[in-house]
């Protein structure tokens, strides 16, 4: 059983915004794989999926985004997790719209979310899928930036890279991280199929 943590921020004043896009990614594997309606469980919206022979747990806190690694801690200290089976989704100020980054282990890079997580579970050797947002204008405060919505030429893009990371998660839980980042990490545009 593999965890998958995708970051955003409850409630329908959030949905469709930069900061939910981890949501959305949970929303298109739980589509793929017909999963059932989620349970509120560890302070997350919880959907169990069976991903080929691997069942997945994908988890979506309801904790609001800085506060996250509070339900994660308690889905991986629930199930004893090793955090090698744990994948976390959030978005990226730093990358373009709709590029996809997968990394084994590093900083949170400015992720709040990903903050929280790191903080809370004492390591920084997480797996991760980062999707960017690109960057705010500049007389834009980057907190209002992530919790707008896309741009009408963004949609197509971002839509592309919620399929694309969806099933980089997919060859994550099949075949590991590196197999996973060697054919995913780039641009939504190299993407012939997915």
């Amino acid at each position: 059983m593999k965890i998958v943590v995708g970051l955003g921020n409850p409630g329908s004043k959030y949905e469709g915004t930069r900061h939910n896009v981890g949501f959305d990614v949970l929303a298109e594997l739980a589509h793929r794989w017909h999963g059932p309606k989620p349970k509120a469980r560890f302070e997350a919206n919880l959907t169990e999926i069976l991903c080929g022979s691997e069942k997945l747990l994908l988890l979506a806190p309801q904790t609001f985004m800085n506060l996250s690694g509070r339900s994660v801690q308690q889905v991986v200290k629930f199930y004893q997790a090793p955090l090698s089976d744990l994948i976390v989704i959030g978005d990226d100020l730093n990358l373009k719209v709709g590029q996809i980054r997968l990394r084994a282990s590093g900083s949170a890079g400015g992720q709040k979310g990903l903050q929280s997580i790191l903080s809370c579970l004492g390591s920084i050797e997480i797996c991760r899928v980062r999707i960017g947002i690109g960057r705010p204008p500049a007389e834009m405060d980057a907190a209002d930036y992530v919790l707008g919505r896309y741009r009408k030429d963004e949609i197509d893009v971002i839509d592309a890279a919620t399929r694309k990371a969806a099933s980089a998660v997919e060859a994550w839980a099949a075949d590991g991280i590196d197999a996973a980042m060697n054919r995913y990490n780039g641009e939504v545009e190299s993407e012939t199929s997915d």
